[in-house]
Order: structure tokens, then sequence, then C-alpha cells
């Protein structure tokens, strides 16, 4: 029942640079944030992370969660729920990352969202 047609695509307009040298995710040039900055950083980090592990598990780079745990050297179980978020809604993606709009939810309560509906993510989250 899956066509290669059947595809949803989310791209989100991020830059890589390098900072001290580690890697920031910086936003489009004509983002401009809100005034009271009310997203949450780690928010942002899990979902460009979960994003990561995603591509590199449909490329066939893993086989199985746990290759991919121990190859960032992470618990398997903590992988598994971070991964979660690779799969929320668009919206909610979108919203999150290039609005910025605050969450009314935590990290640890958004990572359990993806099994629902796409428009009840979208009202748990911002609601």
């Amino acid at each position: 029942m899956n066509r290669g047609n059947d595809t949803i695509r989310v791209l989100i307009p991020l830059k890589l640079r390098k900072k001290n040298g580690r890697p920031k995710i910086m936003p489009p040039a004509d983002y401009r944030p809100s005034e009271d900055q009310a997203q949450d950083p780690h928010i942002l980090r899990a979902i460009g992370r979960a994003w990561g592990w995603r591509r590199r598990m449909e490329a066939g780079e893993f086989a199985t969660l746990q290759e991919l745990a121990e190859a960032v050297g992470l618990a398997e179980r903590h992988v598994s729920r971070q991964l979660r978020l690779a799969y929320l809604a668009p919206e909610v993606l979108k919203r999150l990352a290039c609005r910025r709009d605050a969450s009314s939810v935590s990290l640890y309560d958004l990572r359990f969202l993806a099994g629902e509906s796409w428009p009840e993510q979208v009202a748990r989250v911002f609601d």
C-alpha cells in the first residue's frame, strides 16, 4: 500500500555553522525572534538530533536502534524515546522550528505525542 509518491517531506530552512568547534543551528536570515524567547532550545536540539538519527536509519547506516544507540554513545531507551520527535506532525515541527511558537508541553511530554493524530498533536502542543 505504500507507494513512492505517498512520501511527505518536511523541509526546515536552517543552516549549520561551527561555533567553538561545535555545530550550531542558525535560523533563516529573515527570521525575527519573538520578544519573550519562550521556545525551549532543548526542544529544538532534540528535534534536530531525532531527524538526524532518522535519516541515518533510513539510509541503512544502522539496522537497529541498538546499533544507533551504541554509535552515538547513548542508552537504547533514550534513543528510542528521542527518535519519536522525528515523527511529529509537520505543522507542529513548522511551528516549533520555524516560527518558534512556545510549546505548552515539556520535551518529555512531546516525545509521547507522536502516536497521536496530527490535529490532536497540534491541539495538545499549542493549546
